[in-house]
């Protein structure tokens, strides 16, 4: 074969390859508008009831607990305020605490990272003590670069922290069980999705902050069992809800420090906590649901080969029950007041 042949076929090749990648393209294009105008479609009009107001009886100060991110952290796809996972970690934590809880939930649907800032801009005013996070998703169907979604979040965590206050991120969810996504885009967002929930981990935790593995929620029970999912196949419904609050109460409540320690005893596969080198941590976290991580102090030494410490816990979730509504409308109502 001559030099002349070679080449031409060398740009055919290329040629070829370069068409392959642009027909790729188009088509997880398409696939990504086919399932929002599907999930468009079937989701809820409004969002439920917010919840906000006081939680638990008592005379103490109540603690301030506030919610942001996006629809996953509003409750959408469900009608009761007392399904949403505002009403259900607070009614909880109120419980754990045995003091009220005033929840304040700030949270937009459809809200990316970069809106997070507004939403800590309402927070700061209550100085919350532990604030709750939920965001990511939105970034991952938007092509949003990890690099720039992780920068609002961190920010966000270092404002909140600055005030005094814990803040615990619920990761980006595993988009790969959400059906009315095709493949192969779907194999595709549960890649993105776990490279967006290492990335936050490692930027929630460097700003003093800890995050919690949302995944598939509790295993493989979202992407088998369609109870899990609202109407519109990609919000929760309120089971799902449930799981997800499950999943982030202990990590709420031990940040406050009313999560007890005899709930944590026995616990696998990470046995009493395990100290990783934090992108270590935050790669295990993202498929490992229901993982927490959070900052950690080595003895002698302030930081590993690969950067700060973390620590690894996976926590037994709790059973949560629903408040009743005349619960949430009491709440509600001392909210108005």
């Amino acid at each position: 074969m001559t030099r002349a042949t070679t080449a031409r076929a060398l740009v055919a090749g290329t040629g070829s390859l370069g068409l392959g990648f642009a027909a790729l393209v188009a088509l997880l294009r398409e696939e990504a508008r086919a399932a929002r105008r599907k999930v468009d479609s079937r989701k809820a009009t409004a969002d439920p009831p917010s919840g906000d107001g006081v939680y638990g009886r008592g005379r103490a100060k109540p603690l301030v607990f506030a919610v942001l991110g996006d629809s996953t952290a509003v409750g959408l796809g469900v009608e009761r305020a007392g399904e949403t996972p505002g009403v259900l970690i607070a009614s909880a934590l109120a419980e754990l605490a045995e003091r009220p809880v005033r929840l304040v939930r700030v949270a937009v649907t459809g809200a990316e990272s970069r809106e997070l800032d507004e939403q800590v801009d309402r927070v700061l005013a209550v100085k919350p003590d532990v604030a709750l996070i939920m965001i990511g998703a939105n970034d991952v169907t938007t092509f949003t670069k990890p690099a720039v979604s992780v920068r609002h979040l961190e920010d966000a965590v270092r404002r909140l922290t600055a005030v005094g206050s814990e803040v615990v991120v619920g990761t980006c969810p595993d988009l790969g069980t959400v059906r009315p996504i095709a493949q192969p885009l779907r194999l595709l967002a549960r890649r993105w999705s776990r490279q967006m929930a290492a990335a936050q981990t490692i930027a929630v935790v460097e700003a003093g902050g800890r995050t919690v593995s949302l995944g598939s929620v509790l295993g493989p029970a979202f992407a088998s069992d369609h109870s899990m999912f609202s109407s519109d196949e990609f919000h929760p419904s309120a089971a799902g809800y449930a799981q997800a609050a499950a999943v982030l109460l202990p990590s709420v409540a031990d940040a406050v420090g009313v999560w007890p320690a005899a709930a944590d005893r026995g616990l696998r596969p990470i046995r009493r906590g395990t100290v990783r080198p934090i992108e270590k941590a935050a790669a295990r976290a993202a498929s490992r649901t229901g993982t927490e991580v959070q900052p950690a102090e080595v003895r002698g030494s302030d930081t590993g080969p690969w950067g700060p410490w973390a620590l690894l816990r996976r926590r037994r979730p709790p059973e949560i029950a629903a408040p009743g509504e005349s619960e949430v409308a009491a709440a509600e109502v001392s909210a108005v007041g």
